[in-house]
């Protein structure tokens, strides 16, 4: 998309006056998103461990076994990232702590697009260098602040 069919300076500044007050931060997961990510991850532990304790387990390749134990460590982590993740919207731009932080800043927007799935609202952000940058919204004010920054910044 080229640049020229980005916000005017005009139609930024009242985004940015209609988002006051700025910053907007919230957390990046709804809560029961997290509660059923360590729901799962403890049913999956509890039958991983069960299994591994009972004969059948017994029989079980060490390698496999290593392989199903550091993909379940992986999971965790990625449990711990969401469980404290957050997103943060200020006069700069979006930015978003995870396993990396993620940061646009509003003059490499060149189009947003909201996605309001069931689970998680999400802002798709893309800047012309590559892959897009993808929010999560956890709370309300996230979500509704989402939606004005995709009606701003939508492809012309």
């Amino acid at each position: 998309m080229l640049p020229r069919n980005r916000p005017t300076a005009e139609e930024h500044a009242a985004l940015i006056q209609e988002l006051q007050p700025l910053p907007i931060e919230g957390t990046s997961w709804p809560g029961w998103i997290k509660i059923a990510s360590w729901l799962i991850l403890i049913v999956i532990g509890i039958q991983f461990i069960s299994t591994a304790t009972s004969p059948a387990g017994q029989n079980v390749n060490p390698y496999i076994a290593a392989s199903v134990t550091l993909c379940y460590a992986a999971l965790i982590v990625m449990a711990r990232y969401m469980t404290t993740s957050r997103t943060r919207i200020t006069e700069e731009g979006i930015e978003q702590s995870w396993i990396t932080r993620r940061v646009v800043k509003w003059e490499e927007i060149q189009f947003a697009k909201f996605i309001p799935l069931i689970s998680s609202k999400k802002l798709m952000c893309f800047t012309g260098r590559g892959r897009p940058f993808i929010f999560q919204g956890g709370t309300k004010e996230l979500q509704i602040a989402f939606a004005r920054i995709a009606l701003v910044y939508k492809r012309q």
